[in-house]
């Protein structure tokens, strides 16, 4: 299906379900086309499941849904059907008595309409742990549609453009064509190239209702650019990344989980990142790179080693965040062993407890600099 073709099916198939009823807002139909524009038009289950992630607002839609997409892309006429008026909801209030005491004012019988928040906008704020089977699988489906892009690097290598540094070579080839005469000068500058972006993400029992969010996010990670590493620690360290190449995300969250020995275990943080710089860190994964670190910071031995093996980790990545579910609770401050000795050597520390908090954890990544979310460092221990 080219471009223009599938804006105007996109535009003409909304039309037809807010003929059936339902209610989709122009943003809904921008968000079909951005994800259509990352799963591709060719197919029809790509089209179908764009149209279902974006313009079903609740599980009441998707049986219309269902309907009219059969009708509509089956080639067929759609059916005529009665449009569905939603009456609006009103709720009464109580009014302040009058100020002069009179009691003459006439009472006010006509309820008062409330705004209230959508359900998907307090959905993107609820912690995770506390969602049902449901919600978790709806909050699972806008997490595919992330596309976390991280910052990009200069390289040594140079490629033609509009502005920049003068390019002599060209600027002479240029001439000799013309005979030796002044010909219009040639620029070049560094190319750029995405930085390399590392997940090491706790899988343990304290992390249970957060893993599998988190996993899914380094999925759309993966996803969304080339390059991206990741690694779950427990007891054990394993690299998923071959597993989460998969397009599909429960097919790549159930590769993964089938090689990871270590769910719901313990915890030995710096014993594991200790393995991850031995074996993959020091050789080159970990060399100026964007290092996401997703736990709560339970550490079950001494927090010593984890300090050393974070301070070997800050210098060889270009930036270290951590991301603590913890992090997103009211007056939180890190107490445990491994988040203190961890602390000094972050330059973020995030919540991951949500889905309005894994929007800013990509909002982070894709900028070259710190964001100053992480506090000062409460216990310096020397490395």
């Amino acid at each position: 299906m080219e471009t223009g073709d599938a804006v105007s099916a996109v535009v003409a198939f909304a039309g037809q379900l807010r003929k059936d009823g339902a209610a989709i807002p122009p943003t809904r139909v921008h968000a079909m086309l951005h994800a259509l524009g990352e799963l591709g038009a060719d197919s029809l289950r790509s089209v179908y499941w764009a149209g279902r992630l974006t313009l079903c607002a609740s599980p009441e839609d998707i049986d219309r849904y269902d309907r009219v997409f059969a009708d509509f892309f089956a080639g067929r006429t759609p059916r005529p059907r009665t449009r569905i008026t939603v009456e609006p909801s009103y709720q009464l209030v109580a009014t302040p008595a009058d100020p002069n005491g009179t009691g003459n004012e006439e009472p006010d019988d006509q309820p008062r309409q409330v705004a209230t928040a959508s359900r998907q906008e307090i959905l993107r704020h609820r912690d995770v742990a506390d969602l049902s089977t449901a919600e978790r699988a709806e909050v699972h489906r806008f997490i595919g549609l992330l596309a976390p892009s991280g910052p990009q690097r200069l390289t040594h290598r140079i490629r033609p453009a509009a502005r920049g540094t003068v390019d002599p070579r060209r600027t002479v080839r240029a001439m000799l064509r013309h005979g030796g005469e002044p010909a219009e000068l040639r620029w070049h500058r560094r190319a750029r190239r995405n930085r390399k972006l590392v997940f090491l993400i706790d899988v343990s029992g304290s992390m249970a209702p957060y893993a599998d969010t988190l996993l899914r996010f380094a999925h759309a990670a993966c996803r969304a650019r080339g390059g991206t590493e990741v690694f779950t620690v427990g007891t054990r360290l394993t690299r998923v990344t071959r597993e989460l190449r998969a397009r599909e995300p429960s097919a790549a969250l159930a590769a993964a989980s089938a090689i990871i020995p270590d769910w719901r275990g313990g915890t030995r943080l710096g014993a594991e990142l200790k393995e991850f710089l031995d074996r993959w860190g020091q050789r080159g994964t970990a060399r100026g790179a964007v290092v996401v670190i997703a736990s709560d910071g339970w550490e079950r031995g001494d927090p010593l080693p984890l300090a050393i093996q974070m301070a070997r980790l800050r210098r060889l990545a270009r930036r270290v965040v951590w991301v603590n579910p913890h992090r997103g609770r009211a007056g939180y401050v890190p107490r445990t062993g491994g988040m203190l000795a961890a602390l000094p050597h972050l330059d973020d520390l995030v919540a991951g407890h949500s889905l309005a908090a894994l929007e800013q954890l990509a909002r982070i990544l894709g900028t070259d600099e710190p964001s100053g979310t992480a506090p000062p460092g409460m216990v310096v221990i020397d490395a």
